[in-house]
């Protein structure tokens, strides 16, 4: 079944929390296993030897079948935490979730628990993983409960031995049907979510059970009860050698771009004449090679006018700057934390171009860095680009602003115009070093007039345009709207 399908019978489904989403976490939420990111770091410290993490990587890839199965993987898993406090893993698992296993999530998957929010249901996570693992997705998507296999403490310590029954097959069902019962929640108008056949049981506690990204014995099992299924698209992994070949396209053509900047402005011996040929060309030229299409579907002229302005942006990849160039098309510059001057290339050209580079940690020097980037749009009418996130969300949750792009805005006297991205951590997720073909969809929203902003009250600016970008993001523009183009 496609996902537009699923989404349309959530929204025809009963609003209120006694509707029930309930997902299965490990291959439904995220492709793959949260726990082989644990095993790696236990492998990269030393905490485990080879034979030890090719037999916890074996069981986690090839299942288990049986609750015999289970017990052994989990006796494995818990075994090696034995002694650690339950602080330790939880900073352990709020790291691991946002540099490696939130890059895992599958968007079709956000999209269904967006809907499921709109319709005013009760999210839940239920997992047979550890609170450790499965916890800090559950904030993420907004889940009010995580079910999951809770570990024993002791004296403040890990003993190594779960505490209850883990929620692996019945031990799952049962524990949303508790659940169910404790918050009054219907579950024959709920629906369920999982990849693997252990949670057919889960399944059935719903009236409205789905298969996502089924293992071979769902898959049948679901084919014969006419249960729909949903596939999508796989994470993490190696790339293909087509998205390696897409990538090398996408840097080569920023290079050749830049030299053909530079020999633009060596001829019109205008450092902006190259600037604009680098930026504008550059963007077209990789994007074009990554095969990544750009389509505003509403807006196209508030990017060019008024001009200059400030533009902000939401972060989600490392290509979301590429994009943002190829929209607001020359006489820009911008504004990146300090890191992304050591990107080879594109350090050098932000350089060029009077990036202004932030250290986030040090809010005195980050408000001397802007002045100059104030002076630019103020002085010199150069439009500035920035994400005012300050760094790549770990999910497509959008994070929260900062205020240095409201302030510049302010100073300068020039609008603030949010451009939206909707699908930019599809083409390149977070994480990811290659990069996939698409189409990134792009909604423009009017300029935000400033002239009546105070310092006072910038804070609340921020958040009045964060609002906008939640809004447009939760209720997308039709691809009909007269304003849609093809930047």
């Amino acid at each position: 079944m496609k996902l537009t399908e699923l989404v349309a019978k959530v929204y025809a489904a009963p609003r209120g929390p006694e509707i029930a989403a309930c997902f299965d976490y490990d291959g439904t939420v995220i492709s793959g296993y949260s726990a082989m990111a644990f095993y790696n770091k236990r492998f990269r410290e030393r905490d485990i030897g080879p034979t030890e993490l090719a037999k916890m990587t074996w069981a986690s890839v090839r299942g288990v079948s049986t609750q015999k199965e289970f017990a052994e993987l989990l006796d494995m898993s818990l075994g090696a935490w034995r002694g650690r406090t339950p602080d330790e893993l939880m900073k352990l698992g709020e790291s691991l979730f946002k540099h490696e296993i939130a890059a895992q999530l599958h968007n079709e998957v956000w999209e269904l628990v967006q809907a499921h929010h709109e319709m005013g249901h009760t999210v839940l996570l239920a997992s047979s993983a550890t609170r450790f693992q499965v916890e800090p997705m559950g904030r993420d998507i907004g889940a009010a409960h995580v079910l999951c296999t809770e570990v024993e403490v002791v004296d403040g310590v890990i003993t190594g031995r779960p505490a209850g029954t883990p929620l692996w097959g019945l031990g799952k069902a049962r524990a949303v049907r508790a659940l169910a019962e404790a918050q009054n929640i219907d579950l024959t108008k709920s629906f369920a979510y999982s990849n693997g056949d252990e949670d057919v049981m889960f399944l059935e506690t719903v009236g409205n059970p789905v298969a996502v990204q089924p293992d071979h014995g769902l898959a049948q099992e679901a084919e014969r009860r006419g249960w729909p299924v949903l596939h999508c698209v796989p994470r993490g992994g190696m790339p293909s050698p087509v998205d390696v070949l897409r990538t090398v396209g996408f840097y080569g053509g920023f290079a050749a771009a830049v030299t053909a900047g530079i020999g633009v402005g060596l001829l019109r011996r205008s450092k902006r004449d190259m600037l604009d040929v680098s930026t504008s060309l550059g963007a077209d030229l990789s994007l074009g090679l990554a095969g990544v299409d750009v389509d505003v579907v509403t807006g196209t002229e508030y990017l060019t006018s008024p001009r200059p302005a400030v533009f902000v942006f939401n972060h989600q990849s490392k290509i979301d700057p590429i994009i943002a160039m190829k929209l607001v098309r020359g006489k820009l510059t911008g504004v990146a934390k300090k890191e992304a001057k050591n990107i080879p290339g594109f350090g050098q050209l932000f350089q060029l171009a009077d990036v202004a580079f932030v250290d986030r940690g040090n809010t005195a020097q980050a408000k001397q860095v802007l002045e100059p980037a104030v002076a630019k749009v103020r002085d010199e009418g150069i439009s500035l680009i920035m994400a005012p996130e300050g760094t790549r969300s770990a999910t497509p949750k959008l994070g929260p602003f900062k205020k240095g792009a409201f302030h510049i805005a302010m100073q300068a006297g020039v609008p603030i115009v949010p451009i939206v991205m909707r699908n930019a951590g599809e083409v390149m997720w977070r994480g990811a070093q290659a990069i996939r073909s698409g189409t990134v969809e792009v909604a423009v929203l009017p300029p935000v007039d400033t002239s009546g902003w105070q310092a006072k009250t910038v804070t609340e600016h921020a958040k009045q345009v964060r609002d906008m970008f939640v809004e447009t993001l939760a209720h997308w523009p039709s691809n009909n709207t007269n304003g849609k183009g093809h930047a």
